[in-house]
């Protein structure tokens, strides 16, 4: 354990980030299964807008360092793929 006051900031400040990185990659998964989900059921409409909602999620992890950015353009390319398959 920690004895400078600094040092257990660090502790504390780094918990709290981990927490809140984990919670919003959580989203982001829930986010691409109701898109796999949408495929599923052959729902053209729902797979497009759970689509754009996993994108638009999906880029604001980027946007908060959360993500690689190849990673997110990865993952967008492979959700593209499987909803222009449905078509």
């Amino acid at each position: 354990m920690a004895n400078i006051k600094s040092a257990k900031k660090r502790i504390l400040v780094n918990q709290t980030k981990a927490d809140r990185n984990k919670a919003i990659k959580s989203g982001v998964k829930t986010e691409i299964k109701k898109v796999y989900a949408a495929i599923e059921s052959a729902d053209k409409a729902a797979a497009a807008a759970a689509l754009l909602s996993a994108t638009s999620s999906i880029d604001k992890a980027t946007k908060k360092g959360i993500f690689h950015k190849n990673t997110s353009a990865r993952k967008i390319s492979r959700l593209n793929v499987a909803v222009n398959k449905m078509a």
